[in-house]
């Protein structure tokens, strides 16, 4: 499967402000979505392979005793693609749950600022870290004793998370003067990549967390369910990516048929196509931010470029790399960067992002409702 995205504890990603939840959010052509296996990959070129470079480190290592991932993350690494990594398969098996909705681990998500703090940028309601009164905007400064700052969101991510429930961990956090630490302890945590809310004036507000698997189609749903002639705001804000499928099935819920992407694997020309049938009489207005990542810009990219949505809120955080895992003779697993992704008209997506149509930091929910009740059905 190909990746476009990252998730973290929960559902979370990461961004210049890096966005990651403990749940981990991978999309697919770039994040996890679309299918392409080793098998699907072209010709190689005078560049060595790196997912046949990192499984020949693994054996090498095991061949002297040594650990394979290790080796392995010591290739990924020196290759200095941040987006790439190395995980045991207990990792990547939570991490293939996160994709179903589930996760262990304490329910918060996490970004990475310019300067290279981490902050945590949402908490989930009810989870450890909830209960434990950590708020957003708290900044994450260790975890097990370990420092943070300037780390991938993807490494935070995976400290964060854990194998099983109930194992602790303790965090440093800094809330303005304050510094404390906090041990908690994971547990089994669902997330409900979806929820619909009805808006004054009768709009109805989808907000997509991460694109799980099942989430397209809940968009679809909602989208079907909205009263007749309701306008739809799509809040993308946060959304760390996930599978790239899912967010091509959000698509169709509003598109009827088409372009959503093309993206390239180690040098191959693909393309991903909404369904047809979707609802194209609704206006559509799509909130993001700066944790905007992967999938969701994607699909933000594809409703802006086909005139299909207003975007409105702050550039997104610009991850257009296509990922690919590869398994390691010791069962790990290395998700490899084999190309990026690109809108319908062409524009590339990664380190730039999407430049929303109405720019607004402060009450952008707020102006993004009066841009959709100003709107009437697409012409």
């Amino acid at each position: 499967m190909v990746f476009a995205s990252v998730l973290a504890t929960g559902a979370a990603t990461g961004s210049w402000s890096e966005d990651a939840e403990e749940g981990r959010n991978k999309a697919a052509p770039s994040t996890r979505s679309v299918s392409a296996t080793r098998d699907a990959r072209s010709p190689r070129d005078s560049h060595r392979d790196p997912a046949d470079e990192a499984a020949d480190a693994a054996a090498e290592a095991m061949a002297d005793g040594k650990s394979g991932k290790k080796a392995a993350e010591d290739v990924v690494s020196r290759s200095g693609d941040r987006w790439s990594s190395v995980y045991s398969q207990g990792e990547y098996r939570e991490f293939e749950q996160s994709l179903d909705g589930a996760y262990t681990g304490v329910g918060l998500w996490a970004r990475r600022e310019a300067d290279g703090r981490i902050e945590v940028s949402r908490v989930q309601r009810g989870g450890p870290a909830d209960r434990a009164g950590i708020r957003e905007g708290d900044k994450l400064t260790a975890i097990d004793g370990k420092d943070v700052t300037g780390r991938p969101v993807t490494d935070v991510v995976s400290l964060l998370r854990g194998t099983r429930a109930n194992t602790p961990v303790t965090l440093g956090l800094k809330r303005a003067t304050r510094a404390w630490t906090e041990t908690l302890r994971r547990a089994r945590l669902s997330t409900d990549s979806v929820t619909v809310t009805r808006l004054r004036g009768g709009a109805v507000m989808i907000k997509v967390a991460a694109f799980t698997k099942g989430s397209g189609e809940a968009v679809r749903r909602a989208v079907r369910r909205a009263p007749a002639g309701a306008g739809i705001l799509l809040d993308l804000r946060g959304n760390s990516g996930g599978l790239v499928s899912e967010a091509t099935t959000a698509s169709s819920a509003v598109l009827d048929g088409g372009l959503v992407a093309t993206y390239d694997v180690r040098g191959r020309q693909r393309a991903l196509h909404a369904k047809q049938g979707g609802d194209t009489e609704r206006p559509v207005v799509a909130l993001v931010d700066g944790g905007t990542m992967s999938a969701a810009e994607l699909l933000t990219g594809a409703l802006q470029d086909r005139g299909r949505a207003v975007v409105v809120g702050s550039r997104t955080f610009g991850k257009g790399s296509v990922q690919m895992p590869s398994k390691l003779p010791d069962g790990s697993v290395a998700e490899l960067t084999v190309g990026h992704y690109r809108t319908p008209s062409g524009k590339a997506v990664d380190g730039r992002g999407i430049t929303p149509d109405l720019e607004v930091e402060d009450g952008a929910q707020e102006r993004a409702e009066t841009v959709l009740s100003g709107l009437g059905p697409p012409s």
